[in-house]
């Protein structure tokens, strides 16, 4: 009796785990999506998140070309170029997963002209290579100045 018992607890605990994996392995399509930054320059870059997308996906506007979005646990996020001379306003994106045909939306904003090119700004030192230079030109500005001193004091001296 009690090995049947045992078997019947076990055949139960192998079919519910049976039946629940393809469920684990499903998704519901796309959820949480977000885009950052919510306004862009025309020509700047969104990143785009979404969750619930197992393998991957695809994200496409008016703004920008057809991204597709990374395959992952989690998370999956895609990096979009907005178009040069794309018309200013608010645009909508829309997000499919790979594994599901569900598609969910997102407004941003595109903004006139294309935004401060700031580049580093002056936060980097000089290179090696830069170093060597001023210092070649230093060493050259003395070298010269030594011996324009030189020469100037030898016509002084045979003067007297």
């Amino acid at each position: 009796m009690r090995a049947s018992r045992a078997l019947a607890v076990t055949a139960t605990a192998f079919a519910a785990v049976g039946l629940a994996a393809p469920m684990a392995v499903a998704t519901n399509g796309p959820v949480n999506v977000a885009v950052n930054p919510q306004s862009v320059h025309q020509g700047g870059m969104l990143k785009v998140t979404a969750q619930g997308c197992g393998h991957g996906g695809k994200v496409w506007s008016n703004a920008f070309p057809t991204t597709s979005l990374s395959a992952g646990d989690g998370t999956n996020y895609a990096h979009a170029r907005v178009r040069n001379n794309t018309t200013p306003g608010q645009y909508h994106l829309s997000v499919k997963c790979s594994d599901n045909d569900r598609i969910a939306t997102q407004k941003f904003t595109v903004l006139a002209g294309n935004g401060a090119q700031g580049g580093l700004g002056g936060s980097m030192g000089p290179s090696s290579v830069e170093m060597q230079v001023g210092g070649g030109l230093v060493a050259a500005a003395a070298v010269g100045g030594a011996v324009f001193l030189v020469r100037r004091r030898r016509t002084s001296h045979a003067a007297f």
